[in-house]
């Protein structure tokens, strides 16, 4: 994620923090400053920074259980609002997602199990059910420490399993649908109990005054929402086939060509990337950003295979688009080649996918407004 900067690497994951992230520890230096001084301030900034230590280990849960299916997990960011883990892809097998789905709330589970056993041997397991707001009234000490860390371990697994995306209740239900409706279907009935929930939630939110809940309920409607469009999407899509997609008549370089020519083709055409071939055969792919590098290094004299990119994602006319952009995005890498067994076809990228998915779209629209006059008639 763009604005992010890397802690460490764990498991193979970098955990990065969003540059927004301090917002969060300075709220919680003010809430507890402005009771208790300047040793209050620095107690509210340790509560924060502890509490995304077990956001963290929540991500991490679900992050090593997708690496065990052979999910890869391109980083866990840290947002002033919680973590995100960056899946490379997302599961396709229902007992997968239940199972990935389920590992960040059994992690917290553990967590306040470790905290309980830690306030009964100082004996200071509160009893009283007073939660984390009464908690945060508490004077800074270890004991409200861990109370505190309790409450909030206990709140996570609680409100991540609302059943409601993008939490991981919402992941759970869907799981559990898509073993008896498919995935698809699965996901409209996940999505729609997600959005009746945050309507139910934001209505309470406004008739009672309660602005931060309000937007978490918008969060949540709006969550459920995208979640029902991408899976329409990837539906959409694995009707189609990445042979109809390719761009067919697109401009190529021989190996002799210099970065001046790739510079007179991006002016004067809407083609990010070029693919550098000889006799029929493909050497390489020339990027955009390969260019503009070279224009930055003054190097744009030189000749292209001097820029290319040799290993280049080969990928089969007989897939699916839904299969292609996945492969993409598990790779992160902003191009392909369209192979049809040992015969080089063209290139294809995010763009020229999500082109033909707009496109597609229209059509069925189309169609179906077609089917409906027609019945009507």
């Amino acid at each position: 994620m763009r604005g992010s900067l890397r802690l460490l690497q764990v498991a193979g994951i970098d955990i990065k923090v969003h540059f927004t992230f301090p917002l969060i520890l300075l709220l919680g230096a003010f809430d507890w400053g402005s009771k208790y001084g300047a040793s209050g301030a620095a107690f509210g900034a340790l509560l924060m920074l502890a509490l995304f230590v077990c956001v963290v280990l929540h991500e991490l849960g679900h992050s090593l259980v997708a690496q065990r299916f052979g999910i890869p997990v391109r980083e866990i960011v840290l947002l002033p609002i919680g973590g995100v883990a960056m899946l490379g892809k997302m599961p396709r097998k229902p007992v997968q997602e239940l199972l990935i789905a389920i590992a960040g709330p059994l992690v917290n589970v553990v967590l306040a199990i470790g905290l309980v056993f830690a306030l009964g041997v100082r004996g200071d397991l509160p009893l009283d059910g007073s939660g984390l707001l009464a908690l945060s009234k508490a004077a800074p000490s270890v004991e409200t420490l861990l109370q505190w860390l309790l409450a909030a371990n206990v709140s996570l697994f609680v409100f991540n399993l609302i059943p409601a995306f993008p939490m991981d209740g919402g992941r759970i239900l869907r799981a559990v649908l898509a073993m008896f409706l498919g995935f698809s279907r699965g996901t409209k009935i996940a999505a729609g109990v997600g959005q009746v929930l945050a309507l139910g939630l934001g209505l309470y939110a406004i008739f009672n005054g309660q602005i931060l809940l309000a937007l978490v309920a918008a969060f949540v409607f709006m969550g459920a929402g995208q979640e029902r469009a991408v899976e329409e999407a990837r539906t959409l899509l694995s009707t189609l086939r990445l042979g109809d997609a390719y761009n067919k008549h697109a401009l190529t370089l021989a190996p002799g060509d210099s970065v001046h020519r790739v510079i007179d083709y991006l002016l004067t055409s809407y083609q990010p990337d070029f693919a550098v071939v000889l006799g029929g055969r493909l050497l390489g792919v020339v990027t955009r950003d390969a260019v503009l590098q070279a224009l930055a290094a003054g190097t744009d004299d030189n000749y292209v295979t001097g820029i290319m990119n040799r290993e280049i994602l080969r990928l089969e006319a007989g897939l699916s688009l839904a299969e292609a952009r996945e492969k993409l995005a598990e790779l992160g890498v902003p191009v392909a080649a369209v192979f049809e067994g040992e015969h080089y076809l063209g290139l294809v990228n995010q763009e020229d996918i999500n082109e033909a998915l707009h496109i597609a779209a229209f059509l069925r629209i189309a169609q179906e407004r077609k089917a409906g006059s027609l019945f009507a008639a």
